[in-house]
């Protein structure tokens, strides 16, 4: 299927971060992509001034000849913005939903069309094409609407073909994922400004350790415990350090951190059935 127009509903950051990701890997140019939104103007024109991508409020012309959806606005939204939808929509185009929580089922009932549905949810380091995105085909949706959706991501980084009932577990885990380590990281620059190192030497450091960890986890056949241990000297300031992350429940915090994002995404469902 050549992709001629894709069209984004909703402008958020989710939406930005896959078009950036988009023009960054070439695989569409910035006159295939249009976004609308209900009224932002101000939000619209920011997007064409960065991207060169067309906004408008109609409908008819947001979707009209439009090979690919994006469902982008947010999930309490998605009745009011889908219902006025239902006689641009057909059953040739692919929709993709990047809603946290809402069903393959709930989108095609709202359309009130067979229209094939890929539910996805990446997250925003799609901007710089190392977004982690899990699919989940519709009932209505073909091998060949899956091979095109995940084509269409692996330009902005893996992609993982899960159950639709897996859905809500990957929101939690990947989609909402980077603010995690964006709060750890928070905490550790406060930590770097208290102990008196300067800021920019203490981001730099932050930074390269994220990226050192990481690629040490994709290289490495260790289980990150072990890692962990064979940095962890008795009596040392790594100890130390453990110490008080133990003391204070961190793993256990963010587990539950992720549990509960868990069951958001499931609330954000049944109240949408």
């Amino acid at each position: 299927m050549s992709i001629q127009k894709i069209s984004f509903i909703g402008a958020g950051s989710i939406a930005e971060a896959i078009i950036h990701g988009l023009l960054q890997s070439n695989i569409v140019k910035s006159e295939q992509i249009t976004v609308g939104n209900r009224s932002n103007k101000a939000r619209l024109q920011e997007l064409y001034s960065r991207y060169g991508v067309k906004g408008t409020h109609d409908n008819e012309e947001l979707l009209a000849n439009a090979d690919i959806v994006f469902l982008a606005m947010k999930p309490k939204d998605v009745v009011e913005a889908l219902t006025p939808l239902q006689e641009y929509i057909t059953n040739q185009q692919l929709i993709i939903s990047l809603l946290a929580g809402v069903s393959t089922a709930s989108i095609t009932s709202l359309l009130q069309k067979n229209v094939p549905v890929i539910r996805a949810m990446p997250n925003t380091s799609s901007a710089i094409l190392k977004s982690a995105t899990a699919i989940s085909p519709s009932v209505h949706a073909e091998e060949e609407h899956i091979y095109l959706a995940k084509t269409l991501f692996e330009t902005i980084g893996l992609v993982s073909v899960v159950e639709e009932k897996d859905m809500h577990a990957v929101t939690a885990l990947s989609g909402s994922g980077p603010a995690y380590i964006y709060y750890v990281i928070e905490a550790m620059e406060e930590a770097a400004r208290q102990i008196g190192l300067d800021e920019t030497v203490a981001k730099s450091l932050i930074l390269q350790t994220m990226i050192g960890a990481a690629e040490m986890l994709k290289g490495d056949t260790k289980p990150p415990a072990i890692l962990r241990k064979e940095i962890t000297s008795p009596g040392g300031t790594t100890e130390a350090g453990i110490e008080v992350l133990q003391s204070l429940h961190f793993q256990e915090a963010l587990i539950q951190c992720i549990i509960q994002a868990t069951q958001r995404s499931r609330e954000l469902g049944k109240a949408l059935t």
